[in-house]
């Protein structure tokens, strides 16, 4: 019976380091990586510095690292926040073969909201033929639009969001400003889109 790699039974472990652990008076092979930095990362140049430790002195590491060591009470608040890294726009799902993104609210399961993303193809032609760019097709689901929606019922949809949206229509409620401006954002592309002319 073959016997098992070492990174099988430890995490992180860098087979073949040519590395001495950096702990002082360590002559053990330095096989794992420990961020020099703290809670600061490297930027575009790389993912920053590291220590490179034994297996011993890793696991000394770990027991006493904190990742808010030296932040400002602003950047421990910034951090801690239960929505931080929300403000980042990423891709819950490849558009690849799904239908936009479906109205929420019109789902009592969210599951039943998922499937519905996959009932048609986002990149199915419009049936006029007139040809619909990636933005056309963004600012579609925006609008909570399907790719064969007409001129007449853009506006229609615009009003209507605009209405839903807009702070003097919700008792001074400013909460919705954010979706109103991508609305508006949406509205005024696709107006003057080639499929909408």
């Amino acid at each position: 019976m073959a016997s098992r790699p070492h990174h099988d039974r430890f995490h992180g472990r860098i087979d073949g380091s040519e590395r001495a652990c950096d702990h002082p008076a360590c002559d053990a092979p330095g096989e794992f990586r420990a961020p020099r930095t703290g809670h600061k990362r490297g930027g575009f140049d790389g993912p920053g510095e590291y220590h490179w430790l034994c297996l011993d002195h890793i696991r000394e590491f770990n027991a006493g690292y904190d990742y808010f060591e030296g932040m400002s009470s602003e950047e421990l608040h910034e951090a801690q926040r239960p929505w931080s890294g929300w403000e980042r726009e990423t891709r819950a799902f490849s558009t690849a073969g799904a239908s936009p993104t479906p109205r929420w609210a019109d789902y009592t399961d969210p599951l039943d909201a998922i499937g519905a993303r996959f009932r048609t193809r986002v990149r199915a032609p419009r049936k006029d033929g007139r040809p619909l760019t990636d933005l056309d097709r963004k600012n579609l689901q925006i609008l909570g639009l399907t790719t064969d929606a007409d001129r007449r019922t853009l506006r229609r949809r615009y009003a209507e969001l605009v209405r839903q949206y807009h702070p003097d229509r919700n008792g001074g409620d400013r909460s919705h400003e954010k979706m109103l401006q991508r609305v508006i954002e949406a509205y005024t592309q696709l107006k003057s889109a080639r499929a909408f002319a």
